[in-house]
């Protein structure tokens, strides 16, 4: 049964966030998984932002209409210091498209609405459900446009979820 909660974006460790960087995992590093797979979660967002290296210049990445996105995320549970309980997760990159890449070299799994059920429930070894997660999120990944930040987009709002 799936359902929709907030998280916790990045591992807690011992109540405190991670030392180590957890807020990504490269999607290469999970295709090699041959065990049992992280728990998995899809995080609504209707758009990602990156910065360009060396300009360090802010870009908004998109769907045409400003169409929600689902990123594929891992999910394992965290404690924050006072004991609070919090599904915690790390967002699912893979290098960027071809059409992307000259702004940042990755960018997050995108699950496409028809594999979102498969993300979610499919029990087969890692490295076999990462592959199908990267191939099905190629039509939604061609789909994506990029502006810089204050160019025609409304400004970042950080109380505002889509």
């Amino acid at each position: 049964m799936t359902s929709l909660e907030l998280a916790w974006w990045g591992y807690l460790v011992n109540g405190a966030p991670a030392s180590f960087a957890s807020i990504n995992t490269r999607s290469e590093r999970l295709a090699h998984t041959t065990g049992t797979l992280p728990g998995r979660a899809i995080v609504p967002v209707s758009y990602w932002r990156e910065m360009a290296k060396p300009s360090r210049v802010w870009y908004r990445f998109t769907a045409p209409e400003n169409r929600l996105l689902g990123l594929a995320a891992v999910t394992r549970p965290g404690r924050a210091a006072d004991g609070t309980v919090y599904t915690c997760y790390s967002i699912v990159m893979q290098p960027a498209s071809d059409h992307l890449e000259h702004i940042h070299d990755r960018m997050p799994l995108l699950i496409n609405p028809g594999f979102a059920e498969e993300w979610l429930t499919r029990p087969d070894p890692g490295g076999e459900l990462f592959e199908a997660a990267v191939s099905a999120s190629a039509p939604v990944n061609a789909i994506i446009h990029v502006d810089p930040e204050g160019a025609d987009t409304p400004p970042s709002d950080p109380g505002r979820l889509f």
